[in-house]
């Protein structure tokens, strides 16, 4: 049975001891606001993910009518102490990448809207299911602070011209259009959403924990390369693969036609 994990604080509850590991996002009164605690408390719940032996899969949420609004403007506009918005920001990026070296893959289950450093989460996400009624903004232009750490993630997941008409309009893009734009993997019906992420969680979690992590690292570290920079990453990583136990376990599996044991 899934047993909780204590993070620092109740804005962020992890579970573990299953499979699907889950991070929620547990401020619905401030639409789940990434304050500088909760970024904290992330941090700290993403550290406790990647030790667990159990965990093959980590999925985000938030409670409440939304994923997340992104910063909380009501820490950051009783200051112009410039060491508060760099640790802020500097949090803020850390939690981005920091979701891209855990070994586990990690799926976004979005609902409600998510903007700003919200929208930002959703697309540092490895994947990311949305409810069809999801609306997605990079808004910060239209209140004088222009969206320029989320649109580091949104660029690569949408492309140049799409990421920029979102940031200089700060307009709303529904769910299809998240989808068509490749912010989205899939969109469901919002009663749907549940049982589609947790069927993608399952057959994540039906491979090799060690391949899969070690796919996730190699795809990260030649992602933007040139092509011969990303075979000079991805060479070696196959050979590491090929000389691993799950390798010729799931090969002597195929050739025998089983199912593996990993």
């Amino acid at each position: 049975m899934p047993y909780a994990v204590a993070v620092a604080g109740s804005l962020v509850r992890c579970t573990l001891g299953a499979p699907t590991a889950r991070l929620t996002l547990a401020r619905p009164e401030r639409r789940n606001a990434l304050s500088l605690a909760v970024m904290r408390e992330m941090l700290d719940a993403l550290d406790t993910v990647a030790a667990d032996p159990v965990a093959r899969v980590l999925v985000v949420s938030g409670d409440g009518p939304v994923f997340s609004a992104g910063h909380d403007l009501a820490e950051m506009c009783d200051t112009r102490d410039e060491r508060f918005y760099d640790d802020l920001f500097s949090t803020c990026v850390r939690v981005m990448t920091r979701l891209h070296e855990i070994p586990q893959p990690v799926i976004a289950r979005v609902h409600g809207v998510a903007t700003a450093a919200g929208c930002q989460l959703v697309a540092a996400c490895d994947l990311a299911i949305a409810a069809d009624d999801t609306r997605f903004a990079t808004p910060g232009v239209n209140i004088g602070l222009f969206c320029s750490t989320p649109m580091v993630p949104v660029a690569r997941a949408v492309g140049r011209k799409r990421a920029l008409e979102m940031l200089f309009t700060g307009e709303m893009i529904d769910a299809p259009t998240a989808l068509d734009w490749g912010l989205v993997n899939r969109i469901v019906p919002a009663d749907r959403l549940d049982d589609a992420v947790q069927e993608l969680a399952d057959r994540i979690a039906a491979a090799s924990p060690y391949v899969v992590a070690l796919g996730k690292r190699t795809f990260y570290a030649q992602d933007g390369r040139t092509e011969a920079g990303a075979y000079d990453v991805a060479r070696p990583a196959m050979v590491e693969n090929a000389q691993a136990d799950d390798a010729h376990e799931g090969m002597r599996a195929f050739l025998e036609k089983r199912p593996p044991r990993w």
